[in-house]
């Protein structure tokens, strides 16, 4: 095993960054003031929106749209989920849902609740499949 290597500083001289251990872990490296930027200081109500609300483009991105809205309309030109979206974006989902929000109140997008499939399958269904399994 090799001792850590030290490297002489001057006092006047700023200290240089240390070596990455390894990979960056999730969040690291990141400003958290662009956070703020695309989210805005807006302190209105959000749209009811959780993570497996579809999400759809009805518009392509106007000109005024900043590149996360733009961003977000191209992607759903088919629908998607919020969690998809907001891991294509690599946003946190409290961030993308201002930016949905501000997008639903343009009416640039569409939200869709997912389809909930029956828990319990129609009787009368049953007794049809039943009554043919019978025939056969």
């Amino acid at each position: 095993m090799t001792p850590p290597q030290r490297q002489r500083r001057s006092p006047g001289q700023p200290s240089a960054p240390l070596p990455a251990s390894g990979p960056a872990k999730e969040g690291e490296n990141r400003n958290p003031e662009r956070l703020f930027v695309i989210g805005g200081d807006e302190a209105g109500e959000r749209a009811d929106i959780d993570l497996v609300t579809l999400i759809v483009a009805r518009a392509e991105p106007p000109v005024s749209a900043t590149p996360e809205q733009a961003a977000v309309l191209r992607l759903c030109v088919a629908p998607l989920s919020t969690a998809e979206l907001s891991a294509y974006l690599s946003l946190p989902f409290s961030v993308l849902t201002v930016l949905l929000t501000d997008l639903l109140a343009k009416e640039l997008v569409q939200a869709r609740a997912p389809i909930v499939r029956q828990k319990v399958a129609d009787r009368n269904l049953l007794e049809a499949v039943m009554h043919g399994l019978q025939k056969l």
